[in-house]
């Protein structure tokens, strides 16, 4: 029986798409819903849980099960729908306010018990739907309409939330970058456990430019290095930088230089257990360091949801009720005419 193939045009609803001309939600509409076809999962295979927000408009967009929920429990809920079937292909759209701030305890347990779940991140440093306050992402200094002298708070680096909660898969792309944002949403989802994709997003109207040093594939090839698995860390418009081990962190160098060749450039390991090299690589911003695009990590562990189920059927197998309604006809019963 030949499998079905799909297209982008099968994921889409015939919804009008209500974000403001040039928002990075369009652009990551797309890359999701040509990356669901190339996965070949059926659309009723599929669902998209959000919370509130600009992005957490985005299941009103797809020609999937869809749930726009609440305030910050988007991965409450897409926890719960994975419990309940397994068999779907759950993805949680969340901002960086909707994940990060009423959202947080929500992501890091969803890290931490590895639901398998699909999260994607969209990281604009600012509050959009709410007319750009400040946000968990957003630097210190950062002026807006909540911190009008500037923010006196350090901001939280999605990655290293992830890894501290013992995140197993992360990834990062650039909003305007399809063809990255493709390959790594497609990771994600055959990746089993819970997984996070940090698109880096543009908000037009609230905070244009944030990702300007990566707007362009001219300035990506510069300013932001793809890394691969198992093959060597280089960047650059003629991939003649890559990053070395330099004492406990990472030194960018130039080939041929100081007698650098190829054979001294680190090669990416994602699927490496300890996390150290990880973290390096996923913190590291300019000026003197590009920013990490791809999958940084990607490692297997138990998936919470299957051990959910497992144990469910390890305990009926030991009781001699398996229903409800035998549970009810245990013990003494009576019958009132």
């Amino acid at each position: 029986m030949q499998e079905q193939q799909y297209t982008a045009k099968d994921f889409k609803s015939d919804q009008y798409v209500r974000w403001c001309p040039g928002c990075g939600d369009h652009a990551l509409l797309n890359s999701l819903q040509k990356a669901m076809a190339e996965l070949g999962i059926p659309p009723h295979m599929t669902a998209v849980v959000s919370g509130i927000g600009c992005s957490s408009r985005l299941p009103y967009y797809m020609n999937t099960y869809g749930f726009h929920t609440i305030h910050g429990r988007a991965a409450a809920i897409a926890s719960g729908l994975k419990v309940a079937n397994p068999a779907i292909t759950v993805w949680q759209i969340s901002g960086d306010g909707d994940g990060l701030a009423i959202g947080g305890n929500h992501f890091i347990h969803a890290l931490r018990r590895n639901v398998n779940i699909n999260i994607v991140l969209l990281n604009n440093r600012i509050y959009g739907l709410t007319k750009g306050q400040y946000s968990p992402t957003s630097p210190r200094g950062f002026v807006s309409k909540s911190s009008p002298y500037g923010t006196v708070e350090d901001p939280f680096r999605p990655a290293e939330l992830a890894f501290g909660a013992r995140g197993r898969f992360f990834a990062r792309c650039v909003d305007v970058d399809s063809p990255c944002s493709v390959e790594v949403l497609k990771a994600s989802a055959r990746h089993k456990g819970a997984s996070v994709v940090e698109v880096l997003q543009n908000c037009v109207i609230f905070n244009n430019g944030s990702q300007s040093a990566l707007a362009t594939k001219e300035l990506r090839a510069e300013n932001a290095i793809y890394l691969e698995a198992g093959k060597p860390m280089l960047f650059g418009k003629d991939h003649d930088k890559g990053l070395v081990q330099d004492g406990f962190g990472l030194k960018v160098v130039r080939l041929g230089e100081n007698g650098v060749t190829e054979k001294d450039i680190l090669v990416h390991d994602p699927h490496c257990e300890d996390n150290t090299l990880h973290m390096k690589l996923a913190l590291m911003e300019g000026p003197d360091f590009p920013v990490a695009l791809g999958v940084i990590r990607d490692v297997q562990a138990p998936c919470y949801d299957e051990a959910v189920r497992a144990q469910i059927e390890e305990v009926k197998a030991k009781k001699r009720e398996h229903t409800l309604e035998e549970f009810l006809h245990t013990g003494d019963t009576w019958e009132i005419k």
